[in-house]
């Protein structure tokens, strides 16, 4: 990039603005930064939207690091068609931005299940109640509107799903999850592990449906308002329900890239190669949006990865992307007895010939178990004492030679490493 380029970033969540502040602290040679943000927050970290919904932080205590004056933040802005011919970014507030370097974070859109009773026949808004929860306006809507004893619905048992049922039984509703699969979290966990995890959230209040299929919503008519009353599953058996939360998984919102033409990957990402650079070399793409060798990443840790590299590529440095072995970490708060802690990361499930070893400690509610090819440890899962996790996931990400010691050894306080 020649000096004082002029780069605009369309996305502020994490990534966006992980990239604005390092592009921002340059030095006087730094591009000239623009970030179009939908949102009207400052950006925050995504990770703690359950504590806001749990009442754990007010919502500014979860806001990062604000930019420098030398970065143009535009919030409530949203950028609505790329003309790639002539480099210029055009927003819904008639603004036309120029640009040298256009990057794409424009990140994931939650998914909304076909449920009959959703929208209205043609399309339209939500039933009051009926939530997604990806943002910050998601998270202080549903705290506004949880009431203690109040009915709730959670549909969709993987993280975000797990993270809300929580949050919201801390705030004293009534809540039901209904997971479609056969466990929770099943991406990340064994059953094993989905089980201590569905134990620590039955005790706290949660009910737990398994292989159980949502399949529409019962409303009531409010005036000009529909509300939501009730969850209709799949046999006809009705859930009350003031409140619904719709954790059903998140696509890479990539409709702008689409529209300008650019290449989208297998998996329905924005593709892009190791430098970011997608199929047009003046425009990148990171975060949940992008899709790098084939992987669509969906977690805070490689958005940020993907940033940092950015970062110097956009400033002429030699950094290249090669992935993000991600690790997916959660702690679960308790109001009473100690917080349920996981870890999951790499291959989780052992083929023929690798090793599984295994430890679990029913009296403290604790699981372990590594999966290791040759002298490699592929992955694992940790549940309760994460006092080892650290090493671990070094030695996974290093993917470097195990120790000769017996397997069991990997797995005391200090990983045996």
């Amino acid at each position: 990039m020649r000096s004082r380029s002029r780069v605009v970033i369309v996305g502020g969540g994490m990534a966006g603005a992980r990239l604005a502040r390092a592009l921002g602290a340059h030095g006087p040679d730094a591009p000239r930064v623009t970030v179009v943000a939908e949102e009207r927050h400052p950006a925050y970290n995504r990770v703690l939207l359950a504590e806001v919904l749990a009442g754990h932080y007010p919502a500014e205590v979860i806001e990062l690091p604000a930019v420098g004056p030398e970065v143009d933040w535009r919030g409530g802005t949203r950028v609505s068609r790329i003309d790639r011919e002539r480099r210029l970014a055009h927003c819904d507030d008639g603004t036309r931005l120029p640009y040298d370097a256009l990057v794409l974070a424009t990140g994931g859109n939650p998914v909304l299940p076909p449920l009959r009773g959703l929208t209205p026949p043609g399309g339209g808004e939500l039933p009051d109640g009926v939530h997604a929860f990806r943002t910050l306006d998601d998270a202080v809507a549903l705290a506004d509107e949880v009431t203690d004893g109040g009915p709730a619905v959670v549909v969709g048992g993987g993280l975000l799903g797990v993270s809300a049922a929580r949050a919201l039984a801390a705030r004293g509703a009534r809540v039901v999850l209904a997971q479609q699969g056969g466990s929770l979290m099943e991406r990340q966990l064994d059953a094993s592990a989905a089980a201590l995890l569905a134990e620590h959230l039955t005790a706290r209040g949660v009910e737990i449906h398994t292989e159980c299929r949502v399949r529409a919503l019962r409303t009531e008519q409010d005036g000009a308002r529909r509300r939501v009353r009730a969850v209709e599953l799949a046999d006809g058996f009705p859930l009350d329900a003031d409140l619904v939360v719709l954790a059903c998984g998140v696509r890479p919102r990539v409709g702008l890239a689409g529209d300008a033409g650019l290449t989208l990957g297998a998996r329905g990402g924005i593709a892009v190669d190791d430098r970011l650079a997608t199929s047009d070399p003046a425009v990148y793409a990171m975060g949940d949006c992008a899709e790098h060798a084939g992987l669509l990443y969906g977690l805070a840790g490689p958005a940020q990865d993907q940033a940092d590299v950015l970062a110097s590529v956009l400033t002429g440095g030699s950094a290249r992307y090669s992935g993000t072995r991600a690790l997916t970490r959660l702690t679960l708060p308790a109001a009473t007895g100690g917080p349920l802690d996981l870890a999951a990361f790499g291959v989780t499930s052992a083929e023929p010939g690798d090793d599984e070893v295994r430890l679990t400690d029913a009296t403290r509610g604790a699981y372990r178990k590594l999966v290791v090819r040759g002298d490699r440890l592929l992955g694992g899962i940790l549940v309760g004492d994460l006092a080892s996790v650290g090493t671990l996931a070094r030695a996974w990400e290093g993917d470097e030679p195990l120790p000769d010691t017996p397997l069991l050894h990997l797995l005391t306080h200090d990983g045996g490493l």
